[in-house]
């Protein structure tokens, strides 16, 4: 089993990504049992912000990484709140103040159309020069109100494209399937597969 550390302390992304990865020879670890703490992202975009990530977790604990960048775009709102999501309602990581913050800005809106990008990048060590990147979004809709337990984030009240259903209302099953966390996940597997990595 290789062991790789996964640059997030966000208990639900460790979660999500334990079980996406479970039919492959990683052991997937936070970088809270490392004590790595949090890194500025002050990168411009989803790619920018992973790639600072994953390298913050690799150097130091000398371990392969994976990081995340992930954010919900609305139309409505000129894609934001984009590289903001975990941070919008103020406070970093308070996902009700977030959703609040997002249905509020929301209000008397008909273009409701909004999806979730998700960016995965994978570092070898500390100084790869050569990330491997994959990206992914997933089409849906802002509803008007939270429905569903499930997820994470702002799931509650994503509404999935050609489905009356939130993202909170999906089994992780078929959350996976279709996510986009899911499908750059597939994407980044292609990539570890074609560099001989998988």
């Amino acid at each position: 089993m290789q062991k790789i550390v996964l640059a997030t302390g966000n208990a639900g992304k460790v979660k999500e990504f334990a079980g996406l990865l479970s039919d492959y020879p990683f052991e997937v670890l936070p970088q809270s049992q490392f004590n790595v703490g949090d890194v500025a992202e002050d990168g411009t975009t989803f790619i920018e912000n992973a790639i600072i990530k994953a390298r913050h977790a690799a150097r130091i604990t000398g371990l392969a990484a994976i990081a995340d960048d992930s954010g919900i775009e609305v139309d409505a709102l000129n894609g934001q709140p984009g590289i903001f999501s975990a941070r919008y309602g103020g406070e970093h990581g308070n996902a009700e103040a977030n959703l609040q913050k997002l249905l509020t800005n929301m209000q008397g809106e008909t273009n409701r159309s909004a999806r979730f990008q998700c960016v995965l990048v994978y570092l070898r060590h500390g100084e790869d020069p050569s990330p491997i990147v994959a990206q992914a979004s997933w089409e849906g809709e802002i509803a008007q109100a939270k429905s569903g337990a499930g997820g994470h984030g702002y799931d509650p009240i994503f509404t999935v494209a050609g489905d009356t259903r939130s993202a909170a209302e999906l089994s992780d099953d078929e959350k996976n399937a279709v996510s986009h966390r899911g499908k750059a996940l597939q994407l980044l597997l292609a990539g570890l597969k074609e560099k001989g990595i998988l």
